[in-house]
């Protein structure tokens, strides 16, 4: 469902596509809306479950680059697409431990297109 730098990532538990617009806008003398689209990118919104101590590290460490290319399906054209994105902030929850290993019930993050 998502790789990046063309390595496959296990299937997130919650995968949410963000389009957004960015844009100039004013209001003219008469008070009309004038938009200008400087371009549009994607947000993709990740969530994992239950991840193993192995599974976690690895995931944390594949978005660790400043850049990084990622490929992951869009919905707007309903297919596989490739960019360059930035991860946000990353938030661990652990859920404790199974045989004296660390389990964490989640992980989250964001990753925003350049």
């Amino acid at each position: 469902m998502i790789s990046i730098n063309g390595a496959e990532l296990p299937a997130p538990t919650d995968f949410q596509v963000g389009i957004m617009d960015i844009s100039k806008a004013e209001r003219n003398a008469n008070g009309e809306m004038i938009i200008e689209r400087i371009a549009t990118k994607r947000k993709l919104e990740l969530t994992w479950k239950n991840l193993s101590k192995e599974e976690t590290s690895k995931l944390l460490k594949s978005v660790s680059p400043i850049f990084f290319n990622t490929t992951y399906i869009d919905p707007q054209d309903n297919s596989e697409k490739t960019g360059t994105f930035y991860c946000g902030d990353r938030t661990n929850g652990m859920l404790g431990f199974i045989n004296g290993q660390p389990y964490w019930k989640s992980i989250k993050f964001n990753l925003i297109e350049r």
